[in-house]
């Protein structure tokens, strides 16, 4: 059976509500979500506009190591950004769940991994 798609200002709504806006964004993730370009980045830019993108420390880096270890796969950035959730909150939003469930299994608090 298919997902029922929300409504985005019914799901802005709930977000608000669970305490989850505004998202808090590693900085390395916009490695990953932008291409340089402001012509073709306008949409990132826009999300990115309402979010808090913070810098990564060296224990959350350490941290995401034993993560990406521990799992045996997902990305560097995947790792970092479960372990910022482990550290602030533990919900990680996504379209992309597969490698980040894999590494949230492995973090302590747990993390929640949602597809939005």
């Amino acid at each position: 059976m298919a997902e029922r798609s929300i409504p985005a200002r019914e799901r802005l709504r709930q977000l608000r509500s669970a305490g989850l806006w505004p998202p808090v964004v590693p900085a390395v993730v916009l490695t990953e979500a932008l291409r340089g370009d402001p012509r073709r980045d306008f949409l990132e830019e826009r999300l990115l506009g309402m979010c808090d993108v913070e810098a990564v420390d060296e224990p959350v880096a350490r941290r995401a190591a034993q993560l990406r270890t521990g799992a045996g796969r997902g990305s560097a950035v995947d790792a970092i950004v479960v372990a910022f959730a482990e550290g602030s909150g533990g919900v990680v939003l996504t379209q992309d769940p597969k490698d980040l469930k894999a590494l949230a299994i492995q973090a302590d608090p747990p993390v929640l991994v949602e597809r939005v």
